[in-house]
């Protein structure tokens, strides 16, 4: 198809990767991108285009004609359009080395593509992993229905199963509805703004076993509540928490500030490193236990510390990052933005006896701030910075650099984000470590960082890193390096070149290049040549190099 496509076009297209929404992405003969949801890299669909923009088109899969290699049916019984783990269709090891992909890319698009990525870590369970989930409700010709919103939609998918959460979530979910059915509560309707129910929330302690529900309503109180307590904790014995949070607004944001407590405590306890951690309704704690367990670990191993080192964790939160690592430490200063989740990390201290541990409410992206409250001569020896999605702020880093701060523990939730900050860090006199993914969200297009930043002492060290293929270059050719341009290439087209393609490509452009670099050893020796796709994609990166 040479033209551009229209709405409702049938088309035919080979799929040749997928980006991190899951998304199979896949061209037409004019070169124009179709992304196809639920498609696979290898995978030949014939397509329905449901959207035709001017630069790119959106389908949807009609008929898989060709199955790829790497797909993998089967995964969850819940309908496809839910949106949650866009990795469903694909294999767990096809999916790990997309992962991998995928941060590698990331720190190439920042310009430095000498750092090493490491394979991805996994704790090894792919389902059942999640211990908290929302599960909006909908009032259905069959009853109180929960759960989840099609994908970029606020449309409700009924269904109680969802592969990334344990079995007894989709028990309770199924419970709690036939009680609201039975007794007609009403369900909240966005449009009239009228009734009750609005959500079901749940969270789970993976080490204790300990559960919390919480009903999400419109109003003040929760008909027949004492019915429903009763019938709960006597079907489910690790239920040690029931809530209730209002949320009169007319909002997308899933919970309201108040929280009513009508069964147990207002938390729950979970074991994580060794040590307890109280979990409230509202505060923050990550949704795979065994995945941050060995996130924890990785930090800690790549922090490498000996006991008697101060250090000082950035947007700690409740303090799990620190507190595992606790023991290891003469001195422990979390800064955290949100009081709650301060006064949270206070109580897990004294939860777990740690007394080396201060936390202070203040931002950890202002340098002004940051230590404020653990006193002027206060200078950590290891930083643990963990920033929300946004990542980390220039000025921060230049503080942590202007300290002197000798190891810079980075954990992040967005590899772009994470490689933008370590070119800062680079700027700044660090040495960047090897990164390595952790797949916290298996089956999804997330995946957690970790990396080591090591301030260089100028009066001490002076780290030199020589190619000899980049000794004695021409002018033309101190513009880019053979790895730079090999870089560009593989992002921008896809393809890898060697040095061999490159220096035929600047022969040819009149680049001279030093001599017998690319002549063969003996005189009626074959060499291989450089294919048309590859020397022009080659003569794109001179280009942009300023090289011809």
């Amino acid at each position: 198809m040479n033209s551009t496509p229209k709405k409702d076009d049938i088309v035919t297209l080979d799929i040749t990767e997928i980006n991190n929404l899951g998304s199979g992405v896949g061209k037409l003969d004019d070169g124009m991108v179709v992304f196809v949801s639920g498609a696979v890299t290898g995978d030949t669909v014939k397509v329905k285009i449901i959207k035709a923009a001017k630069n790119f088109c959106v389908g949807k899969i009609e008929e898989i004609i060709s199955p790829s290699p790497y797909r993998e049916d089967g995964f969850c019984s819940a309908p496809n359009s839910c949106g949650g783990c866009v990795y469903r269709h694909v294999t767990r090891e096809h999916e790990l080395e997309m992962k991998k992909n995928y941060v590698e890319h990331s720190f190439i698009k920042a310009g430095l593509p000498d750092i090493k990525v490491n394979d991805v870590l996994t704790a090894g369970k792919r389902s059942g992993y999640r211990n908290k989930a929302q599960y909006p409700l909908t009032q259905t010709k069959n009853g109180v229905r929960a759960g989840f919103y099609a994908a970029k939609t606020h449309n409700i998918i009924p269904s109680e199963t969802c592969s990334l959460s344990p079995d007894f979530f989709s028990e309770i979910v199924k419970v709690f509805c036939e009680f609201a059915t039975e007794k007609k509560i009403s369900v909240y309707d966005e449009k009239s703004r009228k009734g009750l129910l609005r959500h079901l929330y749940l969270r789970s302690a993976f080490g204790t076993g300990e559960i919390m529900v919480c009903a999400v309503i419109n109003g003040d109180a929760l008909s027949f509540s004492d019915e429903l307590t009763a019938l709960l904790t006597e079907k489910f014995p690790g239920i040690k928490s029931i809530q209730i949070n209002v949320n009169k607004k007319n909002t997308n944001v899933v919970l309201g500030e108040k929280f009513d407590v009508i069964y147990g405590d207002p938390y729950i306890t979970d074991l994580l490193c060794g040590k307890k951690f109280r979990i409230s309704a509202g505060s923050f704690y990550q949704v795979n236990h065994d995945g941050a367990e060995l996130l924890y670990e990785t930090a800690a191993r790549l922090a490498d510390l000996s006991g008697g080192e101060t250090l000082l964790d950035l947007y700690c939160g409740a303090g799990t990052i620190g507190l595992s690592m606790s023991d290891k430490v003469g001195r422990l200063v979390g800064i955290e933005i949100v009081p709650e989740a301060v006064e949270r990390a206070r109580e897990n201290a004294a939860l777990n006896g740690v007394t080396n541990a201060e936390f202070f409410c203040a931002d950890a992206s202002s340098a002004e701030e940051l230590l404020a409250g653990a006193g002027k001569d206060f200078t950590p020896d290891v930083v643990i910075l963990d920033p929300p999605r946004k990542g980390s702020t220039p000025e921060l880093i230049r503080y942590i650099a202007k300290l002197g701060i000798k190891k810079v523990v980075y954990i992040s939730c967005d590899p772009d984000t994470l490689a933008r900050d370590c070119v800062t860090f680079r700027e700044n006199g660090y040495t960047i470590g090897d990164v390595t993914p952790v797949d916290m969200f298996p089956a999804t297009g997330h995946v957690e960082t970790v990396c080591l930043l090591s301030k260089l002492n100028a009066k001490q060290h002076i780290e030199i890193n020589l190619d000899m293929d980049e000794l004695d270059l021409t002018d033309a050719e101190k513009k880019a390096t053979y790895q730079e341009i090999k870089d560009y290439v593989l992002e921008h087209s896809g393809l890898k070149v060697s040095s061999l393609y490159i220096a035929q490509v600047k022969q040819k452009c009149g680049i001279i290049e030093r001599e017998n670099y690319n002549k063969p050893k003996s005189e009626d020796a074959k060499q291989p040549q450089c294919p048309p796709d590859k020397e022009k994609a080659i003569k794109e990166a001179l280009t942009h190099f300023g090289m011809i």
